[in-house]
């Protein structure tokens, strides 16, 4: 079966060399980017939409050949992502309306939920009797769909930039190999370990040579997996009262830049859905960044809440909390504090929509 390291560095070669096969697919199917096609589109030239692409070819080979490390879990897990990729691809290919991109959302989400992949924390809460004991599945139902719904647009809504999405993508994954392996999940370390080496790719096509963008099928593809792996994440080695903290605190950044999206497009009577350069990432290129040192404030922001949610292992329960509960306060400090800051758009005068 390998080991994580093994398992990442195949991935990785894996998908260096799908990358090109990939673009060329994506062009030969029409799933392109083309310049002016939305107000907020403004690349110099067509791009394939290949990201989407490329990661569906290497988890298909991948789990094909190492079917035997696929665990029932696992399996769900990579048949909810099919989902979410086959209709991430329909909207780069033809532009679906939100209604159809939640549907597919939630078909993957009630295909993990019924192979018994969820979240169960609640039920330690409720479990006197039995009236209690289904209204809290009925929680924990309700916040498995919340959680990856969220995730999964949270990533989506966040790739403004070649090489964000990869670079975060990279990030979580790497802190996820580390905390399955300090958990004892063996299976969860070689798949997110392919993960990993599969976004350092991406990362490479799509923010070094710029051969491709994600697309939404590349973006939500990789928030739904790395959502599910947040769920499957369960350290029984650590105390639960405090280790649920860390999968919210390794997708943190995500979850910070789609709050800060739609409270200032709320605050501003905007709708939430737009397509508007108001950003994490351009609002950095606002306060005076150079683009490539925007993209790496964003990556430094993932690595630097990577670190904090690994500090939490090693606390006590309570001290835990209480940090996970600092960080909250201070991240929503630099939030609104961020949000009053002018947009791109604001300083241009223009209302993309």
């Amino acid at each position: 079966m390998g080991t994580p390291l093994q398992f990442g560095i195949i991935s990785l070669l894996l998908s260096l060399v799908l990358g090109v096969p990939a673009a060329l697919l994506a062009e030969r199917l029409g799933i392109m980017d083309v310049p002016g096609s939305a107000p907020h589109k403004q690349h110099a030239r067509s791009t394939p939409l290949a990201g989407g692409i490329l990661l569906f070819l290497a988890f298909f080979f991948l789990a094909l050949f190492y079917y035997s490390s696929l665990s029932r879990d696992m399996l769900a897990v990579l048949i909810g992502a099919v989902v979410v990729f086959t209709f991430g691809l329909l909207d780069d290919l033809k532009g679906l309306s939100a209604g159809p991109k939640l549907l597919g959302q939630l078909i993957a989400s009630a295909l993990l939920i019924s192979f018994g992949v969820q979240v169960r924390f609640v039920t330690v809460l409720f479990e006197t009797n039995a009236f209690s004991s289904t209204f809290a599945q009925l929680l924990n139902i309700l916040i498995t769909i919340f959680w990856l719904v969220g995730i999964t647009n949270a990533m989506n809504m966040i790739d403004s930039m070649d090489g964000i999405v990869a670079g975060l993508g990279t990030i979580a994954s790497a802190f996820f190999v580390g905390a399955a392996i300090l958990s004892q999940q063996p299976m969860l370390a070689l798949w997110t370990a392919a993960l990993l080496g599969i976004s350092i790719a991406l990362y490479f096509w799509n923010g070094v040579a710029v051969r491709f963008f994600l697309g939404d099928s590349g973006a939500q593809t990789i928030g739904f997996l790395l959502a599910s792996f947040a769920i499957l994440y369960n350290p029984l080695n650590r105390n639960p009262e405090s280790s649920w903290v860390v999968p919210i605190m390794l997708l943190g950044v995500p979850i910070f830049d789609t709050t800060l999206v739609v409270v200032s497009r709320l605050r501003r009577g905007q709708s939430i859905g737009s397509g508007r350069r108001d950003h994490t990432y351009h609002r950095f290129i606002k306060l005076g960044m150079m683009p490539r040192y925007a993209v790496f404030s964003v990556h430094l922001m993932g690595l630097v809440i990577g670190g904090l949610a690994f500090l939490t292992f090693y606390l006590e329960p309570w001290l835990a909390l209480t940090f996970f509960l600092a960080s909250i306060i201070g991240g929503l400090s630099f939030l609104f504090w961020l949000e009053r800051k002018p947009t791109l758009d604001d300083d241009a005068g223009k209302k993309i929509s």
